[in-house]
């Protein structure tokens, strides 16, 4: 039993991606993973993915591009208002401009750019760079 998949699914990524490889399996599959897995397709950071399942859980075989320098999630699940993501960007990214916090807000799972686009606040979920 997993405490948090959405750690595991992250650390396995990022410790395929540290030693080469060119795909991973993460199990189980779920909804948030899968969302978060298309916002850093969408970004670059990850190749195409794709479902199967096993009849436990789901299975998603995902191929890296190498260009993942780190991923992770943000524990505790800190809240922050609209304005407020500089200070996290800060925390969690190298730079300025460089990297994505993924973000749980009313309106979906969004990056942090797209969130203070739609004047929104949430959780921070992750990040990667």
């Amino acid at each position: 039993m997993l405490n948090d998949p959405l750690a595991a699914a992250l650390a396995k990524i990022l410790n395929a991606e540290r030693v080469g490889k060119r795909e991973v399996l993460i199990k189980p599959a779920s909804k948030m993973i899968k969302k978060i897995l298309t916002i850093m397709n969408d970004h670059r950071y990850i190749g195409a993915f794709e479902e199967t399942d096993d009849g436990k859980g789901g299975v998603l075989k995902i191929n890296l591009l190498g260009n993942i320098n780190k991923c992770g999630v943000v524990k505790p699940r800190f809240s922050t208002k609209k304005n407020g993501f500089e200070k996290w960007e800060k925390r969690y990214l190298p730079a300025k401009d460089f990297g994505l916090l993924l973000v749980s807000t009313p309106k979906g799972l969004l990056t942090h750019n797209e969130a203070k686009t739609k004047e929104t606040g949430g959780k921070l979920l992750a990040y990667c760079y």
